[in-house]
């Protein structure tokens, strides 16, 4: 009962937990927002690979991952009910070539459960898709020109159902809900003959409700290619989609307070973007592809490599447009794996901790002032066992740099703690007497 009431009280702060900011980046004013990793702590600690599935945690980015073989040790009969849930915290330091500053956000990640049924298996949860959190100042010759603030994402809530049509392959596939709002304003500053601040300003404000389906498909291949060897393969497919986009947009002249920044409103009115064409439009979100492959030894180790394509430059907002940023084809790859000294240890506890690390190459998608935004990340983490045999807490660690000060653009220096519960209980098995 306690158990329950624990994961109850999860859940409701991870629900409540939606509306803060899950991104402190400058480069979320582009598009809808910085592009989140749907994946685990697992995923993210072994550089992002995502291609290892097993019967005791939850892979959200492969929906084939919900079918699987049941466990012998519980004579074939199921396989555990696995419920997962993580927050995270990110440190960000940015640099450019006017100086230096340091931002930090903290947000729940994600909330899941996947349960078996047979051959089958299905899913559910919800996740960030994307974020927003930005504020940036236009400054020439150290006057303010504009500030930009920014705050909103789209949240994506998932179905998925896979299916094991051999022991070795699964399929499945993931219907996702996309919703959210992305908010935002843009102040231009004015100045007198005296160069000093005029007491009124203004302020443009956007607000877009989106809201919209999406599709994820997926493949996962497992064999043993020797004794002590298993090779397992995944591949994903999202197609393209749209989600619509209810728009408002106004117009204000403001006073703002000089010590606390505090904006007063004087008047205000609405833009009509219906007679634009703007009260309502749609915004393609880009297809994706996804392969990897690896081998290792069951319950010792694995090491694998994955590949990433998003055909960002499929992507498209008619409500926003942006003369010196645009998006190119993006691309992907990591590599990683983990360790587990002895799964079957229980008087040393360290041994049967896993042990995981990775690295990923990303190209964004996102090129601004002809330059292209890349990523490099590291990563590492630990499983520690909790509770019963298949449950564990995993922490992970991730640092890297995304960005660049050429063509005065901004680079950014990340550190990103994260945080997991994965737990497992068997819910359903045969009775043994009536």
């Amino acid at each position: 009962m306690i158990k329950k009431l624990v994961i109850v009280l999860i859940a409701f702060f991870a629900l409540q937990s939606y509306g803060q900011e899950g991104t402190a980046s400058p480069y979320s004013f582009y598009g809808i927002g910085s592009l989140k990793f749907k994946g685990t702590v697992e995923n993210r600690s072994m550089g992002g690979l995502s291609i290892y599935t097993d019967s005791i945690h939850v892979n959200l980015r492969n929906p084939a991952a919900y079918a699987g073989p049941n466990l012998t040790r519980w004579n074939e009969e199921n396989r555990p009910i696995k419920f997962s849930v993580a927050a995270s915290h990110s440190s960000l330091n940015l640099k450019a070539d006017s100086g230096e500053s340091k931002v930090s956000s903290t947000t729940f990640d994600y909330l899941a459960l996947s349960i078996p049924m047979g051959k089958f298996g299905f899913g559910f949860g919800l996740v960030p898709y994307t974020s927003v959190g930005y504020k940036l100042e236009d400054i020439d010759d150290d006057v303010l020109q504009n500030r930009y603030r920014g705050e909103g994402g789209v949240n994506r809530g998932f179905f998925g159902l896979g299916y094991q049509i051999t022991k070795k392959i699964s399929f499945g596939v993931d219907v996702n809900y996309n919703f959210g709002n992305i908010q935002n304003s843009a102040i231009e500053f004015l100045y007198d003959d005296e160069g000093d601040p005029v007491q009124h300003q203004s302020r443009e404000s956007n607000r877009s409700d989106l809201s919209g389906l999406s599709y994820n498909l997926g493949l996962t291949y497992k064999s043993m290619i020797s004794e002590k060897l298993e090779l397992q393969a995944g591949l994903t497919y999202s197609p393209k989609s749209d989600l619509s986009s209810i728009n408002e947009r106004s117009f204000a002249t403001i006073i703002i307070n000089q010590t606390t920044g505090q904006e007063f409103v004087i008047n205000e009115f609405d833009a009509d973007l219906e007679g634009d064409g703007l009260a309502e439009t749609d915004l393609t979100l880009p297809s994706r592809f996804s392969f990897g492959a690896g081998i290792g030894a069951p319950k010792k180790w694995f090491l694998g490599a994955e590949y990433t394509r998003q055909n960002t430059s499929e992507f498209s907002n008619p409500i926003v447009s942006i003369e010196n940023a645009n998006f190119v084809n993006a691309s992907k790859v990591s590599v990683g794996g983990f360790f587990v000294p002895d799964y079957s240890s229980f008087s040393k506890y360290w041994k049967r901790v896993t042990y995981r690390a990775g690295f990923h190459f990303e190209n964004t998608g996102l090129e601004i002032n002809n330059q292209t935004i890349n990523e490099f990340g590291m990563s590492f983490g630990v499983g520690l066992p909790v509770g019963n045999i298949f449950s564990n807490a995993n922490i992970g660690f991730e640092f890297g740099r995304r960005g660049t000060t050429d063509q005065n653009l901004i680079e950014e220096n990340f550190f990103n703690f994260n945080l997991s519960l994965s737990l497992n209980d068997r819910w359903f098995q045969k009775l043994k007497y009536n």
